[in-house]
């Protein structure tokens, strides 16, 4: 049987908790790896107060970061990103559009850096048209982006 125990957490562990949090954990997970490597300690009443300022500053970044993600998904929700590129007569691009582009033109016009990791791109876009790409921008928080793909030198008509 195994003995669970409650450990305040001295740094987040994304599979536990946050910093300055109270968890339960299993009695030998906490003595031979949490509180050696110096990720928790006693819960008493010193250490609660002792990380309380830096759990505060944690959730306060925490809630900034959903903030700007919720911003950005809604400014990219309503935008349709342009690119031009010379293609066969078939349609098919010389040069295909990548996760590196979408994310320069997005910093580019609205001044937010994506990391590229977060662009769901299985493959490179290599066909003129319109396509959707998702980006997951923090957590649970993500934003389906339509891109069209323009033909190099060609007029559009509509």
């Amino acid at each position: 049987m195994v003995n669970i125990i409650k450990v305040l957490l001295t740094t987040t562990i994304d599979s536990l908790g946050y910093v300055g949090e109270v968890v339960e954990v299993a009695d030998g997970y906490a003595r031979n790896f949490l509180i050696p490597k110096r990720y928790a300690i006693a819960p008493n009443e010193h250490n609660i107060a002792r990380y309380a300022k830096e759990r505060k500053a944690h959730l306060a970044e925490i809630e900034e970061r959903e903030e700007r993600a919720a911003r950005l998904r809604d400014a990219l929700a309503d935008r349709v990103l342009v690119f031009t590129r010379k293609a066969h007569d078939n349609k098919k691009l010389y040069g295909s559009v990548r996760a590196e582009d979408i994310i320069s033109q997005i910093e580019k016009d609205l001044g937010e850096h994506i990391e590229s990791g977060r662009v769901q791109l299985e493959e490179a876009i290599g066909t003129l048209g319109e396509h959707a790409v998702t980006i997951n921008l923090y957590k649970d928080i993500n934003v389906e982006l339509r891109i069209r793909v323009d033909e190099e030198g060609a007029t559009k008509e509509e």
